[in-house]
């Protein structure tokens, strides 16, 4: 078993910046890779960002060049860097350890 806690979520104004925080605990040796995603109310759960046990990153096009995901190993923990947000980055932002691992999960609103 996996436990994903996320925390940094907030609001923000269009242009400004966030950081979120996903620390994992239990079975980490398991974990694989790790990712974001984001959901909006009524719409499916959509895949921001990976990466991987060697450190390898992926980002939706929406996102790049504006997100990044950091890794602390000796925390066990990921981040987002959300920078230069959008109004339609408003979303609830989730922790991810693949294959079937998540978080509660984090508000993010982005005002305009």
């Amino acid at each position: 078993q996996v436990r994903l806690v996320e925390s940094g979520g907030g609001l923000v104004q269009a242009g400004g910046s966030l950081r979120l925080s996903c620390a994992a605990s239990g079975s980490i040796i398991s974990i694989n890779a790790m990712g974001w995603y984001r959901q909006t109310p009524g719409k499916e759960r959509v895949l921001v960002g990976t990466i991987t046990s060697r450190g390898a990153t992926s980002y939706t096009d929406s996102v790049k060049g504006r997100f990044i995901i950091p890794r602390d190993i000796a925390k066990n923990a990921v981040y987002l860097q959300m920078n230069n947000l959008k109004p339609e980055d408003t979303a609830l932002y989730y922790c991810c350890a693949f294959p079937s691992y998540w978080g509660r999960g984090t508000q993010v609103t982005v005002s305009s």
